[in-house]
């Protein structure tokens, strides 16, 4: 391929991220810029001081783009590493629910992914601040999906059956959680199966959990659902369909503070976080610039 933008592109791979081979994606990215003016550098990710990694490849480097090679957790990572920066950020949909990509409507082959990156534009999103110390561009909760989660990333099996796998496993331990929570100035107490923080609109798995998602708007939102039928689970994995609006409650917002009354499971963009008694999130509004098809 001919491309007369010279420019620096660092991807970043996940090896354990998703089913697939990531050495199909590597094979796939050196074809592609073999004969381009780009210069190119790939780097693996091990699972151990990964950020200190990828800042390092960054400092020598100096990449006018970092493409993740990876799912929602990827994602996550290297945007903490980009905010406060120009450089955007691509996306190579290679995890096993890949949620972003899936509500960027990115393509999912190798060369239609790479042609996003080399030629795409850049949109700049919002991203929610987590506890002061994490970020989240997706969506993160608080209960019984965080379980999932949690099960989902002891399990073996990666996918969707792996995923299903961990939704079986936790069909009966349906527990309501009580919280507090200020937010737009009002302190209101809610029992729920779960307490979602939305930036965008659906689980990677295709389930639509908030229908007034924008990426773009400088605004979230804070989800309760206070019922949980097993079909409204099984919809995470299974379904495209929204979930039952006479369920849950939705609240617009920048800001929120949550507290709970027993340690409840917490997961940020598909990562569980472990168990939290209290959640803080605020809005970042257009704090990372993502390569978008033209």
């Amino acid at each position: 391929m001919e491309n007369n933008e010279l420019s620096k592109l660092l991807f970043v791979i996940n090896p354990i991220s998703g089913g697939n081979k990531k050495t199909l994606w590597e094979t796939g990215i050196r074809q592609y810029y073999h004969n381009s003016q780009q210069h190119i550098r790939v780097i693996n990710l091990t699972g151990k001081n990964d950020a200190s990694l990828v800042r390092q490849h960054m400092s020598i480097f100096q990449p006018d783009k970092v493409i993740a090679v990876g799912g929602d957790g990827t994602i996550k990572l290297l945007a903490e590493q980009l905010i406060g920066t120009q450089i955007p950020l691509g996306i190579l949909p290679a995890g096993s629910a890949n949620g972003m990509a899936n509500e960027l409507d990115l393509p999912t082959t190798v060369k239609e992914a790479l042609d996003v990156v080399t030629h795409g534009r850049v949109q700049k999103i919002d991203l929610i601040r987590i506890n002061d110390n994490q970020i989240s561009v997706h969506l993160s909760d608080i209960g019984l999906n965080a379980l999932v989660i949690k099960y989902y990333s002891m399990n073996r099996m990666r996918g969707k059956w792996g995923y299903f796998k961990a939704i079986i496993r936790v069909l009966w331990q349906r527990q309501l959680i009580s919280t507090e929570m200020y937010i737009n100035g009002e302190k209101i107490a809610r029992k729920a199966f779960m307490v979602v923080l939305a930036n965008a609109r659906s689980y990677g798995t295709g389930a639509l959990i908030n229908p007034a998602g924008d990426l773009t708007d400088g605004k979230f939102e804070v989800i309760i659902l206070k019922e949980l039928s097993i079909w409204e689970l099984l919809k995470m994995l299974l379904s495209h369909r929204p979930f039952d609006p006479e369920k849950i409650e939705i609240l617009q917002t920048t800001e929120v503070n949550i507290s709970i009354r027993k340690k409840a499971y917490f997961q940020i963009d598909g990562e569980y976080r472990g168990k939290v008694t209290s959640v803080k999130a605020k809005i970042l509004p257009a704090a990372l610039g993502l390569l978008l098809p033209v």
